[in-house]
């Protein structure tokens, strides 16, 4: 029978001190089970060999967000036949204080050094982690290391776009809640939008009633103005035309953490929040978006990514979606 499993994994960070260098790994997979007496004793479930071998998405969290806000999106991910990865790293954030992150290396976003490499190490350690699984793991040789989506959510969509061109095998980023105007204490002149490298197809997502984005102005300077919207500068200054495979989707009712199910309120910035009343749809259309912007960059030929059913999403008259805009 067709199923979604997970089993769990970790890897060391290079360029992290310890004990603040380990990220845990948490993947979904599709599986297929044969009521065996191996899986009767020991919960471990085979892949579905038939669907192998399997595209990755990486999924980079919000600062402070655990790993399991992401389950329901991974789960949906992998029945339809991507593995499906939910790093959890806790680490230093800023000014000394530590919790969940996304990896961000701060030097990397600096005018000195932006652009000559990722601005998060986590991409490429989950991805050489992937793919040196133990041989009794049910994903051992299984994995198409060779297409790749990152995926991620306010700054781990923020460091997703910004390393855009430094990921091997990458097919396409997908983000929620996030964008590319920089704070100010890293250096950059106020109001700064950095640039997203790569050539693959990034889709945008923000939500109609985002607090978090909308309380954060005054760390860009006083080039950024309250009324300003960092996701739309993103998709107007930072990312070439490329012949409408780049999207901007404004979700109706939706807030910063409704891409997080459940939303843990005792951490993060949820109280800036204010999800209309149909959040569960918002969440459900999310999850729409993303598995066909996946279907279609992942395939070994990949179709234009607005064609198909993730083109269906996007045309008129948008249910669901405030506004839809390409380049």
């Amino acid at each position: 029978m067709n199923q979604v499993r997970s089993l769990w994994w970790a890897c060391r960070v290079p360029g992290l001190k310890e004990p603040f260098d380990t990220a845990h790994l948490r993947v979904f997979y599709p599986a297929r089970t044969t009521g065996s007496d191996a899986e009767r004793l020991t919960g471990v479930v085979a892949a579905d060999a038939e669907r192998a071998p399997f595209p990755i998405v990486v999924l980079l969290p919000g600062i402070n967000v655990p790993a399991d806000s992401y389950r329901w999106l991974a789960v949906l991910l992998a029945a339809r036949g991507i593995v499906a990865v939910t790093p959890e790293l806790v680490g230093e954030l800023f000014a000394g204080s530590h919790g969940v992150t996304p990896g961000i290396d701060l030097d990397a976003c600096g005018p000195a050094s932006y652009g000559t490499r990722a601005t998060t190490p986590l991409i490429g350690t989950v991805l050489r982690a992937l793919a040196e699984l133990p041989p009794a793991s049910p994903l051992a040789g299984q994995l198409d290391t060779r297409r790749v989506v990152v995926g991620g959510h306010s700054a781990g969509g923020t460091v997703a776009l910004q390393s855009t061109g430094h990921v091997p095998g990458l097919r396409g980023v997908f983000t929620y809640g996030a964008h590319t105007l920089v704070a100010t204490a890293l250096g950059h002149p106020p109001g700064t939008v950095l640039p997203i490298g790569g050539d693959v197809p990034v889709l945008l997502m923000s939500g109609e009633h985002d607090g978090v984005i909308a309380a954060s102005a005054d760390r860009y300077g006083p080039a950024a103005q309250p009324g300003d919207d960092p996701v739309a500068r993103t998709f107007h200054e930072a990312l070439a035309d490329a012949d409408g495979a780049h999207a901007w989707v404004k979700v109706a009712d939706a807030g910063h953490f409704t891409v997080c199910d459940p939303v843990d309120a005792t951490s993060a910035r949820g109280f800036l929040d204010t999800p209309g009343r149909s959040e569960g749809d918002a969440r459900a259309l999310i999850g729409l978006l993303v598995t066909a912007f996946c279907a279609a960059a992942l395939p070994e030929q990949p179709s234009p990514a607005l064609t198909g059913a993730f083109g269906t999403l996007l045309a008129p008259p948008h249910p669901g979606l405030v506004s839809v805009l390409r380049r």
